[in-house]
């Protein structure tokens, strides 16, 4: 459908371009790739010069892969990652990535990537006489970081970096600020604070027309919000609490409710591992104010005991076969979940809201095919218009992206 991207389609952005608000070059970064990822790229058309193979622990089978495609821009941070790259890859070029100070950030990726400081000068002195070119430093502070100055103290490490490198010959013209960036209203730390922190460090460390690209990873920014979660319950179970004298507002002694949903955290809910969060429902129909709150709990289908979505959620009275909705569940959701048991992945429907169809349409669509199209597609002004406004025939599995 013209003017909704889905999933796949944010690859192209998901690892980064640049403006010099943040960015300054389009380039992807495929920071955990696989050989399938780097095939995708390629085959939507991003020339192989475009692409960083950003993961610093790569297996060698996917380094050769990287040399034959034409793909030179690798990332690593340790001397056995280096002597991989020179015996499978030998003319790539190299971006160091450097540890940073991710002590507060809900996902630490510094506890498993990334060189210290006082340890970069023998990294490049390998490289040095292994006749490696280091092009560039990358960072990565975790996800959920909420200290804006954190980017700025990576920043400034990265600049004493550059110099390290200059020093020792090599041509040093990459910076990766790295992802994590919040992509929904209401986070702790807004995308704008962290841009302001960001354009002041680059400005003092790395200023216009110093000649170093400035990229980022946006993944998270961009598709987080792009995604809603609709799930249907599939089986719950009354819990009785064995609290002695002590009753409902009803007279009927107190209980918890468990709810199992059509997806957990081996699926599309893995988001709760990557980020420890507690996804809170919006309920398909309303409740009444009269209505009595249960304590109760969300689990996924897996007969695991570490397949827990949420707990603590106080709900109404829901039957099986009722759908809750969840927002935000664009990041590490479908691209992360796994086929245990058999599970088939979502189906996702595509909606954009008449104002936006109207702003696009013209773009999008020459005036002859425009004409035309009015007659058979009316674009959605709101999710649950499915059933009237879709081109096909909407088909609701027990979960599904709308």
């Amino acid at each position: 459908m013209a003017g909704c991207l889905s999933e796949a389609d944010f690859v192209m952005v998901e690892e980064g371009f640049s403006t010099r608000d943040l960015l300054e070059q389009l380039t992807l970064e495929a920071s955990q790739a696989t050989t399938a990822e780097m095939e995708l790229v390629q085959h939507i058309g991003v020339p192989a010069s475009k692409i960083i193979y950003g993961n610093p622990c790569k297996q060698i089978a996917h380094i050769k892969y990287a040399a034959k495609h034409g793909v030179r821009l690798l990332s690593f941070d340790n001397e056995m990652e280096l002597a991989k790259v020179v015996k499978s890859h030998p003319s790539a070029k190299m971006v160091l990535c450097i540890a940073t100070n991710d002590s507060h950030s809900r996902s630490r990726l510094s506890l498993k990537f990334g060189v210290s400081l006082k340890s970069c000068r023998q990294l490049f002195e390998d490289a040095k006489r292994n006749h490696v070119e280091v092009v560039g430093v990358s960072f990565h502070i975790g996800s959920g970081c909420p200290d804006p100055q954190a980017y700025a103290q990576s920043i400034a490490d990265a600049r004493l970096v550059f110099e390290m490198g200059a020093e020792l010959g090599h041509r040093m013209h990459i910076l990766d600020l790295g992802g994590g960036f919040p992509g929904v209203e209401g986070a702790k730390v807004r995308f704008e604070e962290i841009s302001s922190v960001i354009n002041s460090a680059l400005d003092l460390y790395f200023p216009e027309g110093c000649g170093v690209d400035i990229l980022a990873k946006l993944g998270r920014y961009y598709v987080t919000s792009a995604f809603t979660l609709a799930v249907s319950i599939i089986a719950k179970k009354e819990v009785l609490l064995e609290q002695p004298g002590r009753e409902e507002e009803n007279g009927s002694a107190p209980k918890t409710i468990l709810y199992r949903l059509g997806e957990g955290e081996y699926g599309i809910f893995n988001s709760v591992l990557f980020d420890n969060t507690c996804p809170t429902p919006i309920l398909q129909k309303k409740p009444s104010t009269e209505q009595p709150l249960y304590s109760s709990s969300l689990w996924g289908p897996v007969i695991d005991g570490c397949d827990c979505i949420a707990e603590g959620l106080w709900l109404p009275q829901l039957h099986v076969g009722d759908w809750l909705v969840f927002e935000n569940m664009g990041a590490y959701t479908m691209g992360m979940g796994s086929l245990l048991g058999g599970a088939q992945t979502c189906r996702i429907t595509y909606a954009m809201s008449r104002v936006a169809w109207e702003a696009l349409r013209g773009q999008l669509l020459p005036a002859e095919q425009d004409e035309d199209a009015e007659g058979t597609c009316r674009p959605l002004s709101c999710g649950w218009e499915i059933t009237d406004t879709l081109c096909m025939r909407p088909v609701f599995t027990p979960a599904s992206i709308m």
